[in-house]
């Protein structure tokens, strides 16, 4: 059975609490891992969190701040000393080349894995498998930040009942979503559109047109909420949203699942976060990230 799910690693920003680890966030989509902004102490909260370095298929990092970064060395060799069997492909910034290069030959050890560098030079298609469209936008960060969006393809869903009307059954079943048309019945007449499921991750910055660009339409959008309204301002002059922010596009972009995190470690009470969202006037689900929870991916609309 297919799962999606977003594993939560770490939520704090900037520097590391009791309570909250360095970012870290492993997107479950299907038989795929795709694991963004490995901070600090990654390869330790992937431990705690049941992700082993085989569940890896891509990393995404949106900018080369330590908080979203620095666990690459880590997961890097890990995912070499462990041998993973299939190829990894990293995308980041191409502006941080030499961050990068840094963070992965940080120290010696025994390359055995094939890992792709496919760094992101501006807004566009990263990867097209089939199952998903990955594309990335640039976002408004005092350093190059992109954000990411994973777009399924739609598909048709059969209508047993319009299907049983035509007399179609069996093999024709699959002749028929194979050609779209068989003995003058059309795939339309006995089908529904389903729309593809869509998945944005963005990270630090102002508000801005890529971070609507990433958020349209999206059943999880993972966002961050450094600070709390009243603080705007501050988070303006560094290049971050607020809680209230964050809940407004996410009501304007028709968000179903939106998860807040990035927490600036000034803040103790994580329900104004929600509140705040809430007063922004978005109604789906949300939650407040916690580290190593798990957040389904809403169940698909019929």
């Amino acid at each position: 059975m297919s799962v999606r799910e977003l594993v939560v690693l770490g939520t704090a920003s900037q520097v590391p609490t009791r309570h909250r680890n360095h970012n870290g966030y492993l997107l479950r989509w299907d038989g795929e891992g795709i694991l963004f902004d490995p901070g600090e102490g990654t390869q330790r909260q992937m431990l705690r969190a049941g992700v082993a370095a085989h569940d890896i298929n891509r990393i995404c990092v949106t900018h080369f701040h330590g908080d979203h970064a620095l666990g690459l060395a880590g997961v890097i060799q890990r995912i070499n000393l462990d041998r993973v069997p299939h190829p990894v492909t990293a995308h980041y910034p191409a502006s941080g080349q030499h961050f990068f290069d840094r963070l992965r030959y940080a120290t010696a050890y025994r390359e055995s894995v094939e890992l792709h560098q496919t760094p992101v030079a501006a807004d566009g298609v990263l990867a097209d498998t089939g199952a998903y469209t990955l594309d990335a936008h640039r976002l408004s960060h005092p350093v190059e930040s992109y954000g990411y969006r994973l777009t399924e393809p739609d598909s048709r869903r059969m209508l047993p009942g319009r299907l049983a009307e035509h007399g179609i059954a069996g093999p024709d079943v699959g002749l028929l979503r194979r050609t779209g048309e068989l003995r003058g019945v059309t795939l339309d007449a006995v089908s529904e559109r389903r729309r593809g499921q869509r998945f944005a991750f963005v990270m630090d910055t102002r508000l801005c047109d890529g971070v609507y660009a990433l958020a349209e339409g999206c059943d999880m959008l993972v966002i961050e909420s450094t600070f709390l309204d009243e603080d705007e301002r501050l988070a303006t002059d560094h290049g971050h949203l607020t809680a209230g922010q964050a809940g407004r596009v996410a009501r304007e972009a028709g968000v179903r699942h939106l998860v807040l995190t990035h927490f600036s470690q000034r803040y103790t009470e994580p329900d104004l976060f929600e509140a705040q969202a809430r007063a922004a006037g978005f109604e789906g689900q949300l939650t407040v990230a916690q580290d190593l929870i798990r957040v389904p991916v809403p169940t698909r609309h019929h």
